[in-house]
């Protein structure tokens, strides 16, 4: 038994892994339309050190599938609208487009969605084809089937709220009449598939738009008075809303049996706005997204599925200052676009990879006047979200013909406490890695692999390293 003055910092550090283990991670959006954004690389460190587990880009940029090889974060990555057309038109075009694009950057670079455009078919673009999106995901998806990757990376693609014909009463929101046709094969194209859908959810625009009628603190997610809905829910936010809003659309296509999972891929707060958005303040900013994080992290519902949790994809990551449209459009990231803090919005993880490194800023240095840098030691570790299922079968597979020692994660082991899979698996993936010269493949284990350069050791229990 620890001695007394260790025993306390021990006990905390396994509840506080506890509680890691049991909370959802953060997505966030990475735009780049901006002429003074940090590199790629450092980006992609930094986050890292943050709950941002994964990232949702809007193209295919090398320089940032490259940067984001090893990091553990997953990526989703995006056919732009105007290639949606042309990855349409055949099987092999879908196949080059992805042997391009996609294949020289996996499995190093965790890619785990395609999204297929971008609110394509609510784009004021007259010349994009609706029935042309729904063939892109057709091609891509069997592209994915053939290679033996359609159920490590899905297909989708995010639409805005647009799509419905009327969002309120969330029980009564039905899809756009003229998009029925094209909305019915997409919703049946991801039951077929297992995909999710995705929608960018903006509380900001609709209160924008009717702020003498909706409620500030309702929009900010906030548990404002609750607005009953007539099939017996109550609505204390309109984030909630909106998502049941398209759960309803989606049952009334007939797949209210089916499982679709419902992802908010946008949905974020301007710092500044033009004249006229007085709600764009770094406050209000600062409000919503934090409590959007922590709605992402609490594994909780909405009130149509409370006991089903929404991954939520905060916009942005940067402000883009070479964006189109009004001011607020350029002025939702979390940080400038020179890698300041817009303002100050908690990402720590204190049991990420690069502890302390959500304290700088993306342009800051080390006091030593030295860019950030890791050190020599690496290690492999569970990602804290990884399921279940797939982490014991990596744990018995270490344990047994994979050659590992695992006695210390046995009972009475010095790695045996905290009796949680991910933790044990840890133990075992990073034994494994070191065992097998810390290849990048080595620490993979069907996605649920991550490497660290923070050592997990604790207490007795010593992590092994090269």
């Amino acid at each position: 038994m620890p001695p007394t003055n260790l025993l306390l910092p021990l006990l905390l550090f396994i509840f506080q892994l506890s509680l890691l283990l049991e909370v959802s991670g953060v997505g966030i959006n990475y735009g780049t339309v901006g002429n003074n954004l940090p590199p790629p690389k450092r980006v992609a460190q930094l986050l890292q050190s943050t709950l941002i587990d994964k990232v949702k880009i809007y193209d295919t940029n090398p320089e940032i599938l490259e940067a984001f090889s090893n990091t553990g974060i997953d990526l989703i990555v995006a056919v732009e609208n105007s290639q949606v057309s042309n990855i349409s038109s055949n099987s092999s075009t879908a196949s080059d487009w992805f042997t391009a694009r996609i294949a020289p950057f996996i499995p190093a670079t965790s890619i785990v969605s395609i999204a297929i455009g971008n609110e394509y078919l609510t784009s004021d673009d007259d010349k994009l084809d609706h029935n042309a999106l729904v063939k892109a995901m057709q091609n891509l998806h069997a592209v994915l089937v053939a290679r033996g990757l359609d159920r490590k990376i899905k297909i989708t693609t995010p639409h805005s709220m647009a799509v419905l014909a009327t969002s309120f009463p969330p029980s009564a929101s039905t899809f756009a009449a003229m998009l029925l046709p094209t909305m019915t094969a997409i919703v049946g194209f991801l039951a077929d598939t297992n995909a999710p859908f995705m929608v960018n959810a903006y509380p900001y625009f609709a209160y924008r738009d009717n702020p003498k009628t909706i409620n500030l603190e309702y929009a900010l997610l906030g548990n404002a008075t609750g607005i009953p809905d007539p099939k017996g829910y109550t609505y204390n936010n309109m984030l909630d809303a909106q998502i049941d809003a398209v759960r309803s659309a989606i049952a009334s296509l007939g797949f209210g049996n089916r499982s679709i999972k419902v992802v908010v891929s946008e949905s974020g707060w301007p710092s500044k706005g033009d004249a006229g958005e007085t709600a764009a303040t770094p406050e209000n900013a600062k409000t919503y997204n934090t409590r959007l994080i922590e709605r992402s992290q609490s594994n909780k519902g909405t009130p149509m599925k409370p006991k089903e949790s929404i991954e939520i994809f905060v916009f942005a990551l940067f402000n883009e200052n070479k964006k189109q449209g009004g001011a607020s459009e350029r002025n939702f990231g979390i940080f400038k676009s020179d890698g300041s803090k817009a303002y100050d919005v908690d990402l720590s993880c204190q049991f990420c990879s690069n502890t302390g490194g959500d304290k700088l800023e993306f342009g800051e240095k080390s006091s030593s006047g030295m860019a950030m840098n890791r050190g020599p030691s690496v290690w492999c570790v569970a990602k804290p979200h990884a399921d279940e299922k797939v982490v014991q079968a990596v744990v018995d597979f270490c344990c047994g013909s994979g050659g590992v020692d695992c006695r210390e994660i046995y009972e009475n082991g010095d790695c045996f406490v905290p009796d949680k899979i991910h933790a044990h698996a840890s133990y075992a993936m990073n034994a494994y890695y070191q065992m097998h010269g810390r290849n990048y493949w080595n620490c993979d284990f069907k996605g649920t692999g991550l490497v660290t350069f923070s050592d997990p050791s604790y207490g007795k229990c010593r992590y092994a390293q090269q």
